[in-house]
């Protein structure tokens, strides 16, 4: 073979490795998404998201829905959170 046959069938090697530490491969599987969520949507509501998405220029419609979902569900758990005083009481202290 020649040598411009030979480097056609192998692809080179980059001398560049994975920034990542050792660990960070374990942190990367902890991150990987296993777990499948579906619903349901009537006509009107599907319209209304796909209308969201072209006019925001949405392209991975599963990001937003997972990203919008999380950002209510977190900002409800931070409303909620327990703390030293009561509401009223926290309430009175706000200027």
């Amino acid at each position: 073979m020649s040598s411009i046959t030979s480097g056609y069938l192998m692809a080179k090697k980059s001398g560049k490795k994975s920034n990542l530490p050792m660990d960070g491969v374990s942190r990367i599987n902890s991150l990987k998404r296993n777990h499948r969520t579906a619903f349901m949507l009537n006509d009107k509501e599907k319209e209304a998201i796909e209308s969201y998405c072209k006019k925001n220029k949405i392209r991975n419609k599963s990001k937003f829905m997972r990203e919008t979902l999380l950002r209510t569900v977190m900002d409800h758990f931070l409303e909620d959170y327990p703390t030293l005083f009561d509401k009223k009481d926290m309430d009175k202290i706000r200027i």
